[in-house]
């Protein structure tokens, strides 16, 4: 999709001017782009490293719009309740509807408006990072772009990808992106309390769906409201977050599962679960 579309290029080579015609009879020899998340790569491994020194646990969501990240998150800051220090990372297209809800729950937050573009990239992370203070940070939350597909195929410099799956969805989603599913490190089964409401889905349905397409993850059904799912989610924030602080002082890192459009180039360099 991205690299039809050329968000993937980048805006610098969007923005590049097409090459002149030939004059007639002459022959030209254009080179072809082989490698055009090389560049979003090192921006990455940049950010990654940022993120390393300072002990910061970075986690980017990813979703289909509505699936509920930014309810997610509101009602993760009020139940850490100041137990970690937590800041925010949201992309969309346009406004700063979600940036906004993060701030009003006392946690600093940065809107990135991608435009017409369908996912983060590693350069507009970078970007944002300068606007955050990650000294004395935990966690970083990104939430990407509502979107499928694209967001999958982009290292942005996170150490671990969280989809979410929303009941309102349908539990076929991950048999049909198998590639956004494929690339989390765990898959949140979200809008539970609509369960009683919406008999097509079935949580049984979707655990298969993961399964049949090779997510090795773990998965955690919830509802904001809290419970037992909920509760499930934070304490794995907190065996996360405590993972990286050991990371930290060992001088090592963690790059999560990245899914390349159309290859699996990354997939030997997937995390031990």
């Amino acid at each position: 999709m991205c690299r039809d579309c050329g968000c993937s290029l980048g805006p610098a080579a969007q923005r590049a001017p097409l090459a002149a015609a030939p004059a007639a009879g002459k022959t030209e020899t254009i080179e072809v782009i082989t490698a055009i998340l090389d560049e979003n790569d090192r921006i990455a491994a940049h950010n990654r490293v940022h993120f390393d020194q300072h002990g910061v646990l970075a986690l980017n969501l990813m979703s289909s719009p509505g699936a509920g990240k930014t309810s997610l998150l509101e009602a993760t800051i009020r139940a850490l309740d100041g137990r970690f220090k937590v800041a925010v990372i949201e992309g969309d297209l346009a406004t700063e509807n979600d940036a906004d809800r993060i701030r009003a729950c006392g946690v600093p937050a940065v809107q990135i408006t991608t435009g017409n573009a369908c996912h983060l990239d590693a350069q507009m992370v970078h970007d944002a990072v300068h606007d955050l203070p990650l000294a004395g940070l935990d966690v970083l939350f990104i939430e990407n772009v509502g979107n499928l597909v694209c967001p999958a195929s982009f290292d942005l410099g996170q150490h671990r990808n969280v989809t979410l799956l929303s009941v309102p969805e349908g539990d076929d989603k991950p048999a049909k992106y198998p590639v956004m599913f494929r690339a989390a490190d765990l898959s949140l089964i979200t809008k539970t309390d609509l369960l009683a409401y919406i008999s097509e889905f079935k949580v049984e349905r979707a655990h298969a769906a993961l399964r049949q397409i090779g997510f090795g993850g773990e998965t955690i059904e919830l509802t904001i409201r809290g419970g037992a799912g909920f509760a499930a989610w934070l304490a794995w924030l907190e065996r996360e977050v405590a993972a990286q602080r050991g990371r930290a002082t060992q001088g090592q890192s963690v790059r999560p599962n990245i899914q390349p459009e159309g290859a699996s180039a990354h997939a030997a360099n997937r995390p031990p679960r």
